[in-house]
């Protein structure tokens, strides 16, 4: 028995189910990566150029266990028929130590970065089972449209989480409010991702196992059979290639927005908070657009565009002056970035062949979590150091961090840009050629 024979159609309440999983943990993007959590961990928690560094670090960390962990637990996740039990157990995850996060007081190094790392293992690898679950609800010439749409939904989700902690932090000033707002932030994941696993069904059927096999040497054998197999798939491998390093542009740049906008700009917490919400506001307009794209000049195309649009505005940053400058460049890069994380997601489930979905989309994740380990840690290392030498140039401790920000700056563009050159070389024809012949 196979999970190859699925019924993509779905019923609304089961497409709201899957919107609404996203509009929950976009709250955990907006207030731990974006608006609140980064910028208190490099300030508060540890300080100065070395919470740069170590923010860095602990993303580093949880990436390379997502990277190890997701194509083999997604090859699990298609045999058994198991997505939602596996999305299930590290949404849990990701929203106990997000709570959790709340103990991470000044000073508190190892708590904040062992909370942040548990956490963002529980966000990341959940990511994997929640876009696996696309090809269940969409047909492939409606995937670009799901796909934005939920992409939009999700940035309306962390408008929503933004203007709730907004006002706490400007009636209540104090560290305690902002740690208050990770708890906040961990229920809001929870109470909405709740729909998904009451409303979605599982499609796909679990297969028996083999006579002496178990889960974990059936997921290696059919880890090593598409390995083989990738002869199949070249286009899916040169995006994946491509996804590999453009994506660390793309998660440098989110990862770290809120502590260049405190270094660079002086930007305080209410600040950087209002700041997020034009980006996601911004967000919700380019998922839409983007969505749309997809469908009407294909994928490769609109990502091509995304992807040029982030270029620009990353080396424009350099040049910004004022808090102004960032908001204006913020709200372009809100649009853009959607764009680009939209389609790359629609992309991976229109080039995988029926049956697999969670499969590819662990290699996606592989190389998704291969590349956003090393790019945070490039931003990390790359800012501390150079303010180091700024630092022994006669530079104030100040006025050298702000200028190894801008020489970090500098690596995100050049990851977009390579990452650029090689999905030139994708062929998005063959690509959906491939797919096609694997379920004939």
């Amino acid at each position: 028995m196979t999970t190859s024979t699925l019924t993509a159609r779905s019923t609304r309440r089961e497409r709201w189910a899957w919107y609404l999983y996203d509009f929950g943990n976009s709250a955990y993007a907006s207030v731990v990566l974006l608006a609140v959590f980064s910028a208190y961990f490099q300030k508060q928690v540890v300080g100065g150029a070395e919470g740069t560094r170590l923010w860095g670090l602990a993303i580093l960390i949880a990436m390379f266990v997502v990277a190890i962990s997701a194509p083999v637990l997604g090859a699990i996740a298609d045999f058994s028929g198991a997505k939602k039990r596996f999305l299930f157990a590290f949404t849990a995850m990701a929203c106990l130590f997000t709570a959790c996060l709340f103990f991470a007081e000044k000073g508190a190094v190892l708590i904040g970065m062992g909370a942040f790392i548990l956490a963002e293992i529980g966000y990341r690898s959940a990511q994997v089972f929640y876009d696996a679950l696309l090809p269940e609800i969409a047909e492939p010439d409606e995937m670009g449209r799901v796909a934005g749409t939920g992409w939009a939904i999700g940035s309306a989700g962390g408008i929503v989480i933004l203007l709730v902690v907004l006002p706490l932090v400007l009636l209540i000033p104090g560290t305690l409010t902002v740690r208050a707002s990770l708890v906040v932030t961990a229920l809001f994941f929870a109470l909405f991702s709740l729909p998904l696993f009451l409303w979605l069904p599982e499609r796909a059927r679990p297969q028996p196992l083999p006579a002496g096999e178990n889960y974990f040497t059936v997921a290696f054998k059919r880890l090593s059979g598409t390995i083989r197999a990738t002869q199949r798939f070249k286009e899916f491998l040169k995006f994946m290639l491509a996804f590999l390093v453009y994506n660390d542009g793309v998660i440098m740049a989110l990862d770290f927005a809120g502590i260049i906008g405190a270094v660079l700009f002086g930007m305080k917490q209410e600040m950087l908070i209002v700041f997020v919400i034009v980006v996601h506001v911004t967000n919700v307009l380019g998922a839409y657009t983007f969505g749309v794209l997809v469908d009407r000049i294909g994928g490769k195309r609109a990502l091509a565009l995304a992807i040029g649009m982030l270029i620009v505005i990353v080396l424009a940053l350099i040049f910004v002056p004022n808090q102004t400058g960032y908001f204006i460049a913020g709200a372009f890069a809100g649009f853009a970035m959607a764009g680009t994380q939209s389609v790359s997601r629609t992309l991976v489930a229109v080039f995988a062949p029926p049956g697999k979905s969670a499969e590819f989309y662990g290699f996606f994740a592989m190389a998704g979590r291969t590349s956003s380990f090393i790019g945070p840690g490039v931003f990390g290392w790359l800012a501390a150091e150079a303010a180091l030498w700024f630092q022994a140039q006669g530079q104030s401790v100040a006025l050298a961090e702000q200028a190894g920000h801008r020489v970090a700056i500098l690596s995100i563009a050049a990851f977009l840009l390579a990452g650029l050159a090689l999905l030139w070389f994708v062929n998005e024809a063959k690509a959906r050629q491939a797919a096609g012949q694997a379920e004939a």
